[in-house]
């Protein structure tokens, strides 16, 4: 199940930059495309606010 980001996203880019497949994208918060994410998790790791969450 692909993850999603959360409103608490402080939009410092580094689960952008965690992300094998490149599925995540600048806005006003980050967002993830959940049709090409993977579900690896490495940008749930990556957030130092804790704002990626599984779906």
């Amino acid at each position: 199940m692909p993850r999603k980001i959360t409103d608490s996203c402080i939009a410092c880019g580094s689960c952008a930059a965690s992300c094998p497949v490149e599925c995540i994208k600048e806005g006003d918060i980050y967002v993830i495309d959940a049709d090409a994410c993977i579900d690896c998790g490495a940008c749930e790791g990556s957030c130092p606010v804790g704002a990626i969450v599984e779906e």
